[in-house]
């Protein structure tokens, strides 16, 4: 398999895309922080002294999915049309799921990646006054449709590649 990313010599590079038809594309990714119990029920019940988490951490996460291209080295800038991030507190963890959508040359993986990497910092440095312990776990692509490869979805067997994950 050849890297794009990389040319004859192996130095990096940024791929050309500008022969490639624009195409609508989504991704979709996901990923969670674990926490104390405690922790989990303060944010539900809104009780963080620095404010409203969730809020933040959704702004955060659209903000990182704006800004990619300047924190990933050779990815491309890409014309986000639409970008849903959804967080959902459980008993000892936030979930996050974050969906981007483009009309563009190139995918917008790396956008939904790290709005959810984002996201999860925005919680953890949220909270880190009450709970240094929690874990920013599973930040995954989950799916991705549009371009030349068309739509690929994450199996729902675990990847042996992946642990398990964190319990707490």
């Amino acid at each position: 398999m050849k890297l794009t990313h990389l040319d004859e010599r192996g130095a990096a590079r940024m791929v050309e895309v500008g022969a490639k038809p624009e195409t609508a594309r989504t991704a979709i990714a996901s990923g969670r922080v674990d926490m104390a119990a405690a922790t989990a029920r303060a944010i539900a019940d809104a009780t963080i002294a620095k404010g409203d988490v969730l809020a933040v951490a959704r702004l955060a996460a659209i903000q990182a999915a704006k800004r990619t291209a300047e924190l990933v080295p050779l990815c491309h800038p890409v014309r986000i049309t639409g970008i849903d991030v959804e967080l959902a507190v459980e008993a000892q963890a936030v979930r996050i799921a974050a969906t981007v959508n483009a009309f563009d040359r190139s995918g917008v993986e790396m956008e939904a990646l790290a709005a959810v990497a984002a996201a999860a910092l925005a919680i953890y440095d949220m909270c880190k006054a009450i709970d240094r312990d929690m874990v920013i776990a599973s930040i995954q692509l989950e799916e991705k449709r549009g371009g030349k490869s068309g739509t690929w979805k994450r199996s729902p067997v675990p990847s042996p590649r992946r642990g398990a994950g964190s319990k707490r």
